[in-house]
C-alpha cells in the first residue's frame, strides 16, 4: 500500500498498516488480566485502620493473575488495570480467610508451650499429627492451660488493600 493515496481518516490505519503487523495492537498498554504477571504494591489495613502488612518501599509482590497464589477477590479488584493505576480493594471475611471458627480453638497444658510463648498474642508454629505445621496463637491464659486459636490471624477480618500496578508482563 503506498502511504500518498491515503486520504483523511483512512491515514491512521494506513499508517499503521505500513508500520507492519501488529504495530496497533502494541500501541495498547498491557491489563490486569488472566495468565499476565502483574507486580504491585500495596498496604493492607483492617477496619480499625490498623496497618496489617505493606510493602511500600521494599519488594513487589509479583504474581500471575488468575493462578491462584494470592486472594481470588483481590485479583477481581485489579481485573483490567493498567500499570500506573491504583485502586482500593475491599475483601469480606469470606472471601479473605473466612470467618473466626470456634471450633479451631483448644486449651492445653502450660507445660506445652514454651516459657517465652506463654503470653497473649504469642504466635507459634504447630504441627499435626500428619506433620504439617501451622501458625497458632496464644488467645488466653488460663492458670495453668493455654487457649490456643488455629484459625488464620485475618480470620473474620475485611481486608483493604490500597494497590498500584508496578509493572504488568
Amino acid at each position: 500500500m503506498q502511504l500518498q493515496t491515503c486520504l483523511g481518516a483512512a491515514l491512521t490505519l494506513c499508517l499503521a498498516l505500513a508500520a507492519g503487523p501488529g504495530a496497533a495492537e502494541d500501541a495498547t498498554p498491557p491489563r490486569v488480566e488472566d495468565g499476565r504477571e502483574v507486580s504491585i504494591e500495596y498496604t493492607l489495613t483492617l477496619d480499625d485502620g490498623t496497618v496489617a502488612d505493606t510493602n511500600v518501599g521494599g519488594e513487589p509482590l509479583t504474581f500471575v493473575q488468575g493462578a491462584g497464589k494470592t486472594l481470588p477477590a483481590l485479583e477481581q479488584g485489579l481485573d483490567g488495570l493498567e500499570t500506573g493505576a491504583s485502586r482500593k480493594v475491599d475483601v469480606p471475611p469470606q472471601d479473605a480467610y473466612g470467618p473466626v471458627d470456634p471450633t479451631r480453638v483448644e486449651t492445653v497444658a502450660t507445660s506445652s508451650i514454651p516459657e517465652d510463648a506463654r503470653q497473649v498474642g504469642a504466635r507459634l508454629v504447630a504441627q499435626s499429627r500428619d506433620g504439617q505445621q501451622r501458625s497458632v496463637r496464644v488467645k488466653e491464659l488460663r492458670g495453668e492451660q493455654v487457649v490456643i486459636d488455629f484459625n488464620h490471624p485475618l480470620a473474620g477480618q475485611t481486608l483493604h488493600f490500597d494497590v498500584k500496578v508496578l509493572e504488568i508482563k
